[in-house]
């Protein structure tokens, strides 16, 4: 019924599109097959067949089958696979056709030699997205998804606090909340998870990774504001029979990761991805009377099952994580502590427990057409205290998406359909004080495609929302792609997101310190009685592909500007307070990045990076930078790999200096600068293959042992109003000397 109507809807929601359209003239189905030496008849998975004079075509599927919209100008197609005779057929009179290719009967040896990149962009797509495979991922340690972006210049990671060991993200100057993060295309890191989520996902689970700056795809929701991250697991259908991975690094974290995979029948498919982690040394290197890194447990699983079929594909799968973090004092005693100022402790622990699932439906007669339902749920349990504060907090979830896609006319002009629905139900306790709120968002959407050869793209789409506390939005996103060359392409984007701001699950670390919270609510029944956070994002980019001496490369630029129309601000400004309050003034957040990347010498990949940051926001009645935000940072990674499977990765960050706080109404003792100073940061990974079935990886984090000096204020007595973890600009810990093993069946 949903489907109907939406597709009634369709010409008054497109009808310039429409106009645009060209006429229907028809499609030419066939089966291509080939005739073996004992005279059996096989299919041709993935010949090419497209129409004489154009680039045109398609390629057959698993059952050898095709269809391929007729065009004007010709009527004859060629069919071709590599070692075959091709063969061209008149169809002018014909609609079904079955065609039977001969092997050539002398072939030469010819050797392909091909270096899949690290990192890839495909240049037929209307958005610019940054592919991260298995080979960029594993040029680090990459333990987990907050730890898979060392070597990427469009992602920062940095610690929240120096007490908890959380790791954040930013893009484009904005944190990670503002980051639309799914996992296979479903919203994964969100709402309580805004902040350790990130942690929930083992970097040996992780089969890849697709990077959007700016607006996203209105198919996934309202929320995206500086750019969507996906991510994709291991599958049954494409992942090795085993998997092992083993870690420990000299701060005394243990890890260890099974990845399993079985076929059950000729159909289904399963995959058991195991995680376990454990770090019970203490370390205080700065000997502040602090852990430098919290002591604890995580154990995380997942099942996912698979049906393998053309016509219909099943997948669902549950996932568990449980984590147990102790933070704090080194003489912090938990049982006897607890509540008390005898030492000053934190603990967080974690359980969740979500499932899902995604269902598609396609005809292989008409392959541009299909429709998909994702569904997904679970909850989410946080208890935890920071010194003689106590915050618990839970999260029951659901979301929906129904999603259809077809053509108008010609596969010129594509549209996909649907609707969504978003429940969240939050619990919340901070000390003495409550927040409870139930969210529920229907919406409907549509998104429309345009490609003219390979030359102009557009995609345009369109969000209808109702927020049972926000009232109805719209969210109107638009991609445009030019090739000005082969190898030039120039990429534009605009767009709307909207957000509610979890203020006390995504600013976690700020519990760690004395400050008091003080939200300025309206009193209404809105989420903390603030208003929802609304920005537009505006984007350019240009990226230049290029060969020199017969090793391929490319030149990219990123401009993007986010404009808030409102943001929470969280005002630090005052030593002994956190405030949060709706904007009243400006608040925006200016990009700009260029990349270089080249194969310098054969094996040596080369990637230099330059990115600025203007980010600023009105704290009461000031514009100022954003604070612990360097605004200046460069970037070298050099991966090298010899004949022999010895791999070399090196990577070198440097970040300027960062505006923080204000700390001028402390006593002299508690005062820091008013900037961080600059820093280097160097990574260096040794590993040896042997039969690309074992590998034993060693490496060194912050190879310089930068460190910054004193980086809890009034350490020496945390429960004075002068004890603060949060300004934090650079690493604590120092260097970290890590070795570990891979092992896998294919």
């Amino acid at each position: 019924m949903v489907v109907l109507l939406l597709k009634r809807m369709l010409p008054f929601l497109f009808l310039p599109s429409i106009v645009w359209a060209q006429s229907n003239n028809g499609f030419v189905k066939g089966r291509v097959t080939e005739k073996t030496e004992s005279g059996n008849t096989e299919v041709l998975i993935g010949a090419n067949v497209y129409w004489m004079g154009t680039t045109k075509g398609v390629a057959t599927d698993n059952e050898g089958e095709f269809a391929i919209e007729r065009i004007k100008g010709t009527s004859k197609l060629i069919i071709s696979y590599v070692g075959y005779v091709s063969d061209t057929i008149d169809v002018a009179n014909k609609s079904v056709v079955e065609v039977a290719l001969h092997q050539e009967k002398t072939l030469d040896e010819v050797e392909i030699s091909y270096r899949q990149n690290s990192t890839t962009i495909d240049y037929s797509k209307v958005d610019k997205t940054e592919t991260m495979g298995e080979k960029e991922l594993l040029k680090a340690a990459c333990c987990n998804l907050s730890e898979s972006f060392e070597t990427s210049p469009s992602v920062d990671v940095s610690f929240t606090d120096a007490v908890t060991g959380t790791r954040q993200i930013r893009m484009l100057g904005l944190t990670g909340p503002y980051i639309q993060i799914n996992r296979e295309n479903m919203p994964d890191v969100r709402g309580l998870s805004s902040l350790f989520g990130l942690t929930y996902i083992p970097g040996t689970w992780v089969e890849s990774i697709q990077l959007n700056k700016g607006a996203g795809s209105v198919i996934n929701g309202y929320e995206s504001i500086a750019g969507q991250i996906n991510v994709n697991l291991r599958n049954p259908a494409s992942m090795d029979r085993l998997y092992v991975n083993a870690y420990a690094n000299e701060s005394g974290r243990l890890e260890a990761n099974v990845n399993l995979k079985k076929d059950v029948g000729k159909k289904w498919g399963t995959a058991l991805l195991l995680h376990g982690k454990s770090n019970m040394i203490k370390n205080d290197r700065n000997k502040d009377g602090f852990l430098d890194m919290p002591v604890g447990n995580q154990l995380i699983a997942l099942n996912r099952w698979e049906l393998f079929s053309s016509k219909m594909r099943l997948q669902f799968g549950i996932k568990g994580t449980f984590i147990d973090n102790l933070g704090g004092q080194t003489s912090f005693r938990p049982e006897q502590d607890e509540g008390t100022t005898n030492a000053w402790g934190a603990s967080i622990k974690t359980e969740r427990l979500e499932g899902w699932s995604k269902i598609g439906f396609a005809d292989s007669g008409k392959p541009y057409q299909s429709l998909g339902i994702q569904l997904s749920g679970g909850v989410h349990n946080q208890y935890s205290y920071f010194g003689l504060r106590m915050y618990n907090a839970s999260q029951r979830f659901f979301y929906g998406n129904l999603i259809y896609q077809s053509i108008i006319g010609t596969t010129s002009h594509k549209y996909k359909v649907g609707a969504s629905m978003q429940l969240d139900n939050y619990n919340e306790q901070l000390s003495s004080v409550t927040f409870d709120r139930t969210e529920a968002v229907p919406g409907i959407f549509a998104e429309y495609t345009y490609n003219y050869f390979d030359k102009f793209g557009l995609v345009a789409g369109l969000r209808l929302d109702h927020h049972n506390l926000y009232g109805t939005f719209v969210t109107p996103r638009l991609h445009l792609r030019y090739a000005i060359t082969e190898n030039s392409v120039l990429r534009a984007s605009a767009g709307k997101g909207y957000r509610t701001a979890n203020i006390l699950s995504e600013n976690n670390g700020l519990l760690a310190s004395s400050r008091q919270f003080i939200i300025e609510s309206d009193g209404s029944k809105k989420p903390y009685g603030l208003d929802q956070e609304s920005a537009w994002n505006y984007g350019l980019n240009f990226t230049q592909s290029f060969t020199v001496d017969y090793r391929d490369g490319s030149l990219s630029f990123d401009l993007y500007r986010t404009d808030f129309k409102n943001q929470i601000v969280v005002d630090l400004e005052n030593p002994r307070e956190v405030r949060f309050y709706n904007l009243d003034g400006q608040s925006y957040a200016n990009s700009f990045q260029a990349q270089f990347d080249y194969e310098l010498i054969k094996r040596l990949d080369v990637r230099l990076a330059y990115r600025w940051y203007d980010v600023k926001t009105t704290y009461g009645t000031e514009l100022l930078e954003k604070p612990l935000l360097s605004k200046h940072r460069a970037f070298l990674n050099l991966a090298y790999h010899t004949r022999n499977y010895w791999k070399f990765d090196f990577t070198v960050n440097w970040q300027g200096k960062k505006r923080i706080p204000s700390t001028a109404s402390n006593p002299v003792e508690y005062r820091v600068s008013e900037d961080s100073p600059a820093y280097f940061v160097m990574n260096l990974q040794v590993t040896k293959v042997w039969r690309e079935k074992f590998e034993v990886y060693a490496g060194v984090e912050n190879l310089l042992n930068y460190k910054q000096e004193n980086p809890i204020l009034a350490s020496a007595d945390p429960f004075s109003q002068y004890f603060d973890s949060t300004l934090l600009w650079g690493p604590i810990f120092g260097r970290n000397i890590y070795v570990g093993l891979r092992y896998k069946i294919k």
